[in-house]
C-alpha cells in the first residue's frame, strides 16, 4: 500500500501548481525525518508568485529545530509581512509569537 508521501506526490503529478499539496508533501518529509527536502518544498511555497503563508511557520519552525536559529528568526519576520500583506492575522500573530520565543 502506497504511503501519504507517495499518493501526494501522485496527486502532485496532475496538480504541480497545488500549493496546499506542496505543503503537504513537505510535512510528510518532515515526519520522515528528510528536513533538507520539506524545507526545499517549503521554500518553494514561500518565494512562489503569491507566498504560502503557512509554509513561512512551519519553515520557520523546522528551521528553529534544526539549530539554524539566525533563519528562522528571518523566516518568521518574512512570514509576518507576507502573512500581513495577505490580511491573515492569525498567521502573523502565530509567527510574532515564535519569533518572541526565539530572541
Amino acid at each position: 500500500m502506497a504511503s501519504r508521501r507517495e499518493k501526494l506526490e501522485v496527486m502532485l503529478q496532475s496538480s504541480p501548481e497545488d500549493q496546499m499539496l506542496r505543503y503537504m508533501l513537505a510535512m510528510e518529509f518532515d515526519k520522515e525525518g528528510s528536513s533538507e527536502r520539506s524545507f526545499e518544498l517549503f521554500e518553494t511555497l514561500m518565494t512562489a508568485a503569491t507566498p504560502y503563508v503557512p509554509a513561512f511557520l512551519m519553515a520557520g519552525q523546522l528551521l528553529a529545530k534544526i539549530g539554524r536559529i539566525e533563519d528562522a528568526k528571518k523566516t518568521f519576520s518574512t512570514g509576518i509581512q507576507q502573512a500581513q500583506q495577505q490580511n491573515n492575522s492569525h498567521a502573523a500573530g502565530e509567527m510574532a509569537g515564535f519569533l518572541t520565543a526565539l530572541r
